[in-house]
C-alpha cells in the first residue's frame, strides 16, 4: 500500500508542475486576464482523500485551458464625450438708422433790398443856408455849394421840369441847347417804356442827354408815395432809378415826389437806394443841408411872361 500511495504523489506532483506549467505558457502567450484558478489550490493539498480526486479534476481543467482560448478582457466603454452644445448667438440687431426729419422751413419774410447808397460830398461841418430858386443850374453843385462850401455863380437858378412831357422835348430842349445851359428832366419812366403818345420816348430822352441835359426819377408810375409800405416804395425807388441808368448810361441823383406828395418812409427808401436828394411842391428858395430830401422849388406856369418870372425871382420868400 505505501509504495502505491508515494507513486499516486508522485503522480501527483508531476501532474501539478505540468498543469502550473501549461498555464504559464498560456497566460504568456494570450495574456488572459487574471482569474481564480482552482487548479494549484487542489493540486497543493496533501490530504490523502483528496489527491485521489484531483487527478481527474486537473486533467479535466488542463485541457480545458488548453483547448479554450482565453476570453479577451472586456473592454470598459469610454464614454462618450457629451458635446457641449455651443450657445447660438443671437443675431446683433442692425439699427436701422431713423431718418432725420427734414426741419420745416419757415418762409422767411422777403428782406428789404437795402442798396448800397453811393455817399455824397462829404460836409465839412458848416451850417450853410442859401437862397437858390430852382429854376435853373445844376442840383450837384446845389448839393456841394450847401456841404462844403462851393462857390455859386452870382444869382445861381436851377431849372427843373417834371413829368416828362413830350413838348419838354419839343420846346425846352431847344432853348436850352441854344442857350448852352442844362436843366433836369423828372420822368416817369414806367410810362416813357410804354411809349405812351405824351410822353418823351427813349430816344429823344438819349438825344437830350447826350447833349448834356440832366435826368432824375419821377417815380414809375406816379403814385402818391405817402404811406405806401416799404417793399412798394423800393419798387418804385429802385424800378426807376435802374431804368434811367440802363437807358442813358448815368445814375440818377435826385428825386422829385409824384404830386409833392412823401412821408419820412419815403424820404429813407430813396435815400438807401443811393439818392442824394429830393424835391417838393413847396414855395421857397432857402435850403440847408438839413433839408436837402425837402428842397422847395417855385413853380413857373405856363401862363407867366417874363416879367411874372422876374417878379417872382425878385420876392423875398
Amino acid at each position: 500500500v505505501i509504495p502505491t500511495f508515494t507513486n499516486i504523489f508522485r503522480y501527483a506532483r508531476a501532474a501539478s508542475a505540468l498543469l502550473a506549467l501549461i498555464l504559464a505558457l498560456v497566460g504568456c502567450a494570450q495574456a488572459p486576464a487574471p482569474r481564480s484558478t482552482p487548479g494549484p489550490q487542489l493540486a497543493a493539498t496533501t490530504s490523502e482523500a483528496r489527491m485521489t480526486q484531483v487527478t481527474p479534476v486537473a486533467s479535466a481543467i488542463a485541457t480545458t485551458l488548453a483547448t479554450e482560448p482565453a476570453a479577451p478582457p472586456t473592454a470598459l466603454p469610454s464614454p462618450a464625450p457629451t458635446a457641449t452644445p455651443s450657445a447660438i448667438p443671437e443675431p446683433t440687431a442692425t439699427v436701422t438708422p431713423s431718418a432725420t426729419p427734414s426741419p420745416t422751413q419757415t418762409r422767411a419774410p422777403t428782406s428789404t433790398p437795402s442798396p448800397t447808397p453811393t455817399l455824397g460830398p462829404t460836409p465839412d461841418g458848416d451850417t450853410r443856408a442859401l437862397r437858390v430858386p430852382v429854376l435853373m443850374y445844376h442840383y450837384i453843385d446845389l448839393l456841394y455849394a450847401l456841404a462844403q462850401g462851393r462857390a455859386l455863380p452870382e444869382k445861381p437858378v436851377i431849372l427843373t421840369f417834371d413829368d416828362g412831357y413830350r413838348d419838354n422835348y419839343e420846346n425846352a430842349f431847344p432853348a436850352l441847347r441854344e442857350a448852352g445851359v442844362a436843366g433836369t428832366f423828372f420822368i416817369i419812366t414806367d410810362f416813357v417804356t410804354e411809349e405812351r403818345p405824351e410822353y418823351m420816348s427813349w430816344p429823344q430822352i438819349q438825344e437830350m442827354a447826350a447833349a448834356g441835359q440832366q435826368f432824375g426819377s419821377h417815380s414809375r408810375n406816379h403814385p402818391n408815395l405817402a404811406g405806401q409800405p416799404v417793399d412798394y416804395l423800393v419798387w418804385q425807388a429802385l424800378g426807376s432809378k435802374e431804368a434811367i441808368e440802363v437807358k442813358l448810361g448815368q445814375t440818377p441823383r435826385w428825386v422829385a415826389y409824384p404830386s409833392g406828395k412823401y412821408d419820412a418812409q419815403a424820404i429813407a427808401v430813396f435815400k438807401s437806394a443811393g439818392f442824394w436828394g429830393g424835391l417838393t411842391t413847396q414855395q421857397g428858395v432857402e435850403h440847408t443841408l438839413d433839408d436837402i430830401f425837402e428842397l422847395k422849388r417855385v413853380r413857373v406856369r405856363g401862363s407867366h411872361s417874363a416879367a411874372d418870372l422876374a417878379q417872382l425871382l425878385a420876392l423875398d420868400w
